[in-house]
């Protein structure tokens, strides 16, 4: 699976209509409808703005419209393009300004793909790798230890509490969590545990 590195955008036109594409990360359905819904108020195209979007580490939710064109002919096409091209958490839209000359739909389906995939290939992506929010306590005299060892796994901490004892929280690669587990299990004896 791969993920956005930067967005990208690109303008196509078909009889005179112009086709603003556009393919941005988004992380779930909500996001998706929002990002939408933003463009729907502030794009001046007086019509369409078909949408598809893929999210989860398998592309396992997605979602699409033809807002208002003919059914199928623009936002299966766009998502089609978006699973097509491997990635996940990310959206397209298409906005139309209509040129004065209907386009059919076997028009349309050309004409929003198209756009969909100049969109796609402005774009550059990146791996997905997968990775574990996780979550665990240790003592203060092993906070520099632990420090230390979490650079060498490219561990992210998204947060640190400083009570009685240290409670990190933070993202790890999946394939570098059972080193970690080790490790915190080694200089604890046994006392430390992921949560």
């Amino acid at each position: 699976m791969l993920i956005l590195k930067t967005p990208g955008q690109a303008e196509t036109k078909v009889k005179n209509s112009r086709f603003l594409a556009e393919i941005f990360t988004v992380h779930s359905p909500d996001e998706a409808k929002a990002a939408w819904k933003y463009r729907k108020e502030n794009y001046d195209n007086g019509g369409h703005i078909v949408y598809a979007f893929t999210v989860g580490n398998n592309q396992n939710i997605s979602g699409c419209s033809d807002d208002g064109e003919p059914s199928g002919t623009a936002g299966k096409p766009v998502l089609a393009v978006l699973l097509g091209s491997g990635a996940t958490n990310a959206m397209i839209t298409v906005a139309r300004w209509f040129g004065g000359t209907k386009l059919g739909t076997g028009g349309l389906v050309h004409a929003y793909s198209d756009a969909a995939k100049a969109a796609v290939e402005d774009a550059e992506f990146t791996e997905l790798v997968p990775q574990n929010e996780i979550c665990f306590t240790i003592a203060y005299p092993l906070y520099a230890q632990v420090k230390a060892f979490l650079a060498t796994l490219d561990f992210t901490v998204s947060e640190e509490k400083f009570a009685g004892d240290v409670t990190i929280t933070g993202r790890i690669k999946v394939a570098d969590t059972p080193q970690l587990a080790d490790f915190l299990r080694e200089i604890s004896n046994g006392k430390i545990r992921l949560r």
